[in-house]
């Protein structure tokens, strides 16, 4: 009986070892197609359409390619020489493109992660502003004096990021210094007033006006407000000039530092005199 599975195509190859290499390659697109359909799946609304189809293929030809070196010594391919080739430049590429693969495994954990999405006001590392755009390598910062930042993924991804709008609520203080003569209940009074009356004023969590300390000059009123976070900076601005010009209406009226200086010779003088009255 001929052994068909083991007649020689050619020097040591079978008919085996091209089953072997067919079922190989057929599991591995199989897998590859598994694989970037449910990253398509998962990702289809997180990723611009053009860099997720770019991502999708570089896996699925990566997987399909890494199968295919794997079932060429079945074919009777030596590779050993190809291996020492491709070592050397696999080094070199590798050092070349270390900060490459890195941004993009970065950007696929910020893009599926969404620490950050456009639109929002944030700060990484001093560069603070707005984020215009989140690609597949980098993340573009409009900074508040209009300059275009672009910042490497995997400096994003491994830095502390502050994102100012995450929140819907975010809160803000004054510290308000008023005259030792004033009457430090009708200020806070006054205060709570003008809190209540924005439009834009939380009051829930609830505001919270005291006196703090006793400073050297001025009894100091602590002003904590809590305003939305897409509203804040105006809340923040607004409700700080109300509060000096409802105050002054009233006779309360934030003071100057005071400082007592003595003069040597001045000094001097007072001194004789109260021996003087003291004969």
């Amino acid at each position: 009986m001929i052994d068909i599975l083991g007649y020689r195509l050619y020097q040591d190859v079978t008919v085996y070892d091209v089953l072997f290499v067919i079922v190989v390659m057929a599991i591995a697109t199989i897998i590859a197609k598994l694989i970037t359909t449910n990253l398509r799946r998962a990702l289809i609304d997180k990723m611009k359409r053009d860099q997720l189809e770019l991502m999708l293929k570089i896996i699925y030809f990566g997987i399909i390619a890494i199968a295919f070196i794997g079932v060429l010594p079945a074919l009777g391919l030596d590779l050993s020489g190809l291996l020492v080739a491709g070592g050397i430049a696999g080094i070199v590429i590798g050092f070349a493109s270390q900060s490459v693969v890195a941004n993009l495994i970065s950007g696929i954990f910020l893009i599926s992660e969404k620490p950050i999405k456009i639109g929002d006001q944030i700060n990484i590392e001093g560069v603070a502003g707005f984020v215009e755009d989140v690609n597949i390598l980098s993340t573009i910062i409009r900074t508040y004096d209009g300059l275009y930042v672009r910042m490497p993924n995997e400096k994003v991804f491994t830095s502390n990021i502050t994102n100012y709008v995450a929140h819907a609520a975010r809160r803000f203080e004054y510290v308000i210094g008023i005259r030792y003569s004033d009457d430090a209940e009708k200020a806070i009074e006054i205060i709570k007033r003008l809190i209540d009356e924005h439009p834009f004023a939380l009051k829930n969590p609830e505001p919270a006006v005291f006196v703090d300390n006793l400073g050297d000059n001025s009894v100091n009123i602590v002003v904590k407000i809590w305003a939305p976070s897409t509203e804040w900076y105006g809340v923040k601005m607004e409700l700080l000039w109300k509060i000096k010009t409802e105050l002054e209406k009233n006779g309360i009226e934030i003071p100057f530092p005071q400082r007592v200086v003595w003069f040597a010779n001045e000094l001097k003088a007072d001194v004789n005199e109260g021996k003087e009255e003291g004969r």
